[in-house]
């Protein structure tokens, strides 16, 4: 057989392939189910269910989804779920009987959530991709994805649900964790570094997987924060910004894409010819395949409400541009009776089925469709990998606040009182779509800081105080009296995005851990947990206001998934650390910093806001934005790009050469900055760029550019940013990008309103 054969090209394989296939067949090749449904535990070990083996033999089963996915929505637990070596195993199992007992013999290709970390249980928890952006490092970012698909591959899964490349315009999403941030340059960068790192040289490599970019396009944009709700926006600035990341990483290689479950001016995406297959193929160049988010085409009947009934919607969706269905649902039932009833052409269906035959060929699946659970339980969770996600949290964790020098405590003296709700709440940290975790993987920030004080732990005391979003004060007392007896209160409040896995709870007033039928789940972030605020849940102000009273030091530690807007806190609190869902190692890291053994370097990439009636709040907002409020001025709380460190840099002034520019040429900025502290630190230095005149509105400014560096105490470095069309140019109203002659103000600084700025001109055509 052709398509047997590894010396052909994997489109000449997938074309004979193709040529041999029933309807049916061609059908069940677009489908994914979801994989946790596929099998079942007894007590001779992994039994395959009946209801898929006889979905193989009919016709076959092209993809599963999160087979080695645990969590309430599975209904798989620690207890019941696949340990490392487990989920290699099972996978090996439903393959082989994909492979044997289908008349093809085509391999399935498992899809598995992979945002910040295999979502297996026993896989590395890195901090979520909020912490990881707030890095500024994307070569450290590169270094963790490969970890992350060395992890997911080694199990069986060749597809991952990643990276997320929504641009936020409104942090009451409860989605803004999984995201870059509110800039399109950062996630963009980001984005080609994720898909180098999870893709790698060559996608049939053991340590590869397939990327895909999600959500395509505006999710981020919807209105008022409110998952899947309509976005409003002309193409022109859809294409600005809401598309730029997207198109870096298909520009990068990336192999696969989901379509949002958001319309964009009345025109849902999972059924926008436009963007799937207009822009993304013919215009980008795309050659991967195209897949649906969960349930997204039964939208386009109930809720969207443009399609009559299943099978139309079934049509539209692939005749726009879709090739795989996950959850399979309507393409299973529906699908062929579309291609039947002549509302989607055999050739269309074909197409679709190409791309994924194709994809399998090209991670070789065919050739290597099974792995080995020793090698899976030996590289999951390795040392390596832990220690990378250790470094990536300590450089995300932000410091916002550090009055009179309040941080770093010391490890000689003192006794610290450890309170709040996420002081010490394993799932709390890690952030929405974690498995359950073993306890010991898990270090939370009392953990972290009792590490450190090991050798004095007398000197930690604990107590919960609150919980995240329960009213109840009972907790007060013991936190109260807690503190009363410390030297320095260090206060972990912030959110939560933890399902409720039934762990039990914490006894508010002993601060132990309790079993209870019911317990208690303070979510307040996640996919699908949209807030109207964006104040701290329940009484955990409340409890800051009662020991503050104290007049102790006070050390605030945010754990969340979105900005927080707390103006007493940021005005009373003398330390303040903002940590977002820092994964597992979160607690080490926190405690690397409050103790001075690391040197925080964390900047942000969203603009905090001082009230939730400013947003939208985002540095690179229009110049014609309007007047401030009558209660409150338009500035943040803390602007994008801030954070503070134990040393100091100082800038010297803006170079721009040459200082004047056609526009195809290219000039370079350059900027010294020197480490004028006692110790060693890093510095993101940041490129601005503010065209002065255009012939369409413009942000006051937008980031171009960024460098991390690391300099010793009296070191100083030069950095060069080259500044050409990439950087000068917008989208006009011909959705084309152009680079229009005038002044441009050049900006390099610390943050978005800590700049020094050089005029570049650029010449018009003589």
């Amino acid at each position: 057989m052709s398509y047997q054969d590894s010396a052909l090209s994997s489109e000449t394989r997938a074309e004979h392939l193709l040529s041999l296939m029933t309807l049916e067949e061609k059908v069940g090749q677009l489908v994914q189910l979801f994989g946790w449904k596929t099998y079942r535990r007894e007590e001779k070990g992994i039994a395959l269910d009946e209801a898929f083996k006889e979905a193989v033999e009919r016709g076959g089963i092209g993809s599963l989804y999160g087979v080695l996915r645990a969590d309430p929505w599975t209904e798989v637990t620690l207890a019941t779920g696949l340990s490392p070596k487990e989920g290699a195993e099972t996978i090996n199992a439903i393959q082989r009987y994909a492979i044997r007992h289908s008349r093809l013999g085509i391999p399935i290709l498992f899809g598995e959530e992979c945002s910040h970390g295999h979502m297996a249980i026993g896989a590395t928890v890195f901090p979520v991709p909020l912490t990881l952006a707030s890095m500024w490092n994307p070569e450290l970012y590169e270094e963790i994805c490969r970890a992350i698909a060395l992890e997911t591959r080694s199990q069986g899964g060749a597809a991952t649900y990643s990276p997320v490349l929504d641009v936020v315009r409104d942090p009451r999403w409860g989605r803004t964790e999984e995201t870059y941030g509110e800039d399109p340059w950062i996630a963009s960068v980001m984005a080609e570094a994720a898909v180098r790192g999870l893709q790698g040289k060559r996608l049939d490599a053991a340590d590869s997987v397939i990327a895909t970019l999600k959500h395509f396009a505006g999710y981020g944009s919807s209105e008022g924060g409110r998952n899947s709700a309509p976005v409003h926006m002309g193409l022109r600035e859809l294409h600005e910004v809401d598309l730029r990341p997207f198109k870096a990483a298909v520009r990068a290689g990336a192999k696969s894409v989901m379509t949002a479950y958001n319309e964009i001016d009345g025109v849902p995406c999972t059924s926008d010819k436009y963007l799937l297959t207009d822009l993304l193929r013919k215009e980008w160049g795309f050659d991967g395949f195209v897949i649906t988010d969960c349930g997204a085409i039964n939208m386009l009947v109930w809720g969207h409400d443009t399609a009559a009934d299943p099978q139309e919607a079934s049509a539209m969706a692939v005749n726009a541009g879709v090739d795989m269905e996950m959850s399979g649902d309507m393409f299973r039932a529906h699908l062929a009776a579309a291609v039947q009833s002549g509302r989607t052409r055999m050739q269309t269906l074909d197409q679709a089925v190409l791309r994924v035959l194709k994809a399998k060929f090209e991670l070789g699946l065919f050739e290597q469709p099974y792995v080995d659970p020793e090698r899976a339980a030996r590289v999951i969770g390795s040392e390596e990998h832990i220690r990378l996600a250790r470094q990536a949290a300590v450089e995300g964790i932000v410091l916002l606040k550090n009055q009179g020098d309040t941080l770093p405590l010391s490890k000689e003296s003192g006794t610290v009182a450890v309170i709040g709700p996420n002081a010490d709440n394993v799932y709390n940290q890690l952030g929405d779509y974690t498995s359950p975790q073993p306890r010991e993987q898990v270090s939370t920030v009392l953990d972290g800081i009792r590490a450190k004080l090991a050798h004095a732990p007398e000197r930690v005391l604990y107590a919960p105080g609150c919980r995240v979003k329960d009213d109840s004060r009972e907790g007060f007392d013991l936190a109260l009296k807690t503190a009363a007896a410390a030297d320095t209160i260090v206060l972990v409040l912030g959110g939560s995005s933890a399902r409720d896995f039934g762990e039990g709870t914490i006894d508010l007033r002993t601060g132990a851990s309790v079993v209870t039928d019911r317990p208690h789940s303070d979510m307040d972030c996640g996919e699908g947990i949209d807030r109207s605020t964006l104040g701290l849940s329940g009484v955990q102000r409340e409890l800051a206001e009662e020991l503050a009273k104290l007049g102790k030091p006070l050390v605030v530690v945010y754990i969340n998934g979105r900005p927080v807007a707390e103006p007493w806190i940021d005005e009373h609190a003398d330390a303040i650390l903002e940590a977002w869902y820092p994964g597992q190692e979160g607690g080490h890291a926190i405690a690397d910093i409050v103790f001075g053994d690391e040197n925080p370097s964390g900047r942000l990439t969203l603009s905090v806001p001082k009230h939730v009636g400013q947003l939208p709040v985002r540095y690179n907002s229009k110049r014609t934005t309007g007047r401030r409020y009558l209660e409150t001025d338009l500035e943040p709380a803390y602007p994008f790009g801030f954070g503070l460190s134990y040393t100091e840099f100082e800038y010297g002034p803006v170079t721009v050469s040459p200082a004047e520019i056609t526009p195809e040429g290219r000039a370079e900025a350059a900027v010294t900055v020197t480490n004028t502290g006692s110790r060693a630190g890093a510095e993101t230095v940041q490129l601005y760029i503010s065209d002065k005149v255009s012939t369409v509105t413009r942000p006051k400014k937008e980031l171009k550019g960024f460098a991390k560096i690391w300099l010793q105490p009296g070191e100083t470095k030069t950095v060069t940013f080259g500044i050409g069309h990439e950087e000068l140019s917008f989208i006009d109203r011909d959705l084309n990008p152009v680079v229009e002659a005038g002044e441009f103000e050049i900006q390099i600084g610390r943050h978005a309103q800590d700049v020094q700025s050089a005029v570049l001109t650029v010449r018009g055509k003589e």
